[in-house]
């Protein structure tokens, strides 16, 4: 008896360290030190001590049930962007610039041309992102998961100069709220979305007009990746007053959290175009409008409030970094919480 017979596969697991390099190698900053296959991953701090008072930035997080979609269509070449957008998102709405990036694989038996898939869209994530993916782990479970299935997770590290941190202390009644527009379901609120809709590859692989694309093709879209879009607004002079990745729970969960006390953000939900996806979902799950709101993006993924004289500069950093944006509402003076009128 070995351990292949007992269902890990280690050499396996080193022919898709191998068949993922090709991907990582295109993550690459100057600051990386080493390659892939080391116990840790190393990245130099020295880039930062140029700032006042550096401060380190964190956030992880998985792709959770959108994983099913794509077990169900055999495609796993973007999922990993979900699973870098989460993370990098988190990080630069608080004001930081992700520096590098490191994945979690878990899986029923390790495949190296699928795990190399996955990682490379890891790795197209953190291109978008501009950061470094610096290491991972591949972890093969036998028993524990079904073959043909993984789950998928990660985190990402970044920094910034504690004078630039978006914290919300800044905001104030008469700010604007200018949303950026997600690229539909995100990676949030799939469990209600597979009770929704039929989850066979047949209902997935089928065209829908009023989606203009087929069911899984829409599902899967990729979460938007931001920071170049926050980035961009700060070096065109921009002080982001506060800043809310727009993730499970909605509006009204997610709002509240860029918030502070004695400010009432009030969100027009006709500011924008709801994408169909939304609409579709709303009408066939007979889903209330309320719950809509609290569980989806609803076409917005982040949203930035900024001082009234500085929105036209705002959207047109926005736009100049390839993300549409919109005016969607305003703070006032008030509870903290979030009116959708």
């Amino acid at each position: 008896m070995d351990y292949r017979n007992s269902g890990v596969d280690i050499e396996a697991g080193y022919a898709s360290v191998e068949l993922m390099k090709q991907y990582v190698k295109r993550t690459l900053r100057p600051e990386v030190m080493g390659g892939i296959g080391g116990f840790s991953g190393a990245f130099s701090l020295a880039g930062i001590k140029n700032m006042e008072d550096p401060v380190l930035l964190s956030g992880t997080d998985g792709v959770g049930t959108k994983l099913k979609i794509a077990f169900l269509l055999d495609r796993h070449d973007t999922i990993g962007i979900d699973c870098v957008a989460m993370c990098v998102n988190d990080v630069a709405c608080a004001g930081g610039e992700p520096l590098f990036f490191l994945d979690y694989i878990a899986c029923g038996k390790n495949i190296p041309e699928k795990i190399a898939t996955i990682v490379s869209g890891v790795a197209e994530g953190c291109v978008q992102a501009g950061c470094a993916l610096v290491g991972g782990e591949t972890a093969e479970h036998p028993g524990l998961m079904p073959e043909d299935e993984y789950d998928l997770a990660g985190f990402s590290v970044g920094a910034c100069d504690r004078k630039d941190l978006i914290t919300g202390e800044d905001l104030k009644p008469g700010d604007v709220l200018i949303g950026m527009a997600s690229s539909g379901v995100h990676s949030n609120g799939f469990s209600l979305v597979r009770n929704i809709f039929e989850m066979s590859k047949e209902n997935l692989t089928r065209f829908y007009p009023e989606l203009g694309a087929t069911l899984g093709e829409v599902l899967l879209a990729p979460t938007r990746i931001y920071v170049k879009a926050l980035k961009s607004a700060k070096e065109a002079g921009v002080r982001i007053h506060a800043c809310s990745h727009i993730t499970g729970g909605g509006f009204y969960e997610n709002v509240p959290r860029m918030l502070k006390d004695g400010v009432r953000a009030e969100i027009r939900k006709d500011s924008y175009e709801v994408p169909a996806i939304f609409r579709l979902m709303a009408e066939k799950g007979e889903v209330s409008e309320h719950v809509m709101y609290n569980t989806f993006n609803m076409g917005v993924g982040m949203v930035v409030a900024v001082d009234p004289a500085d929105v036209e500069k705002t959207l047109e950093a926005f736009r100049a970094a390839g993300e549409k944006s919109f005016v969607i509402g305003e703070c006032k003076a008030g509870e903290k919480g979030v009116d959708l009128c």
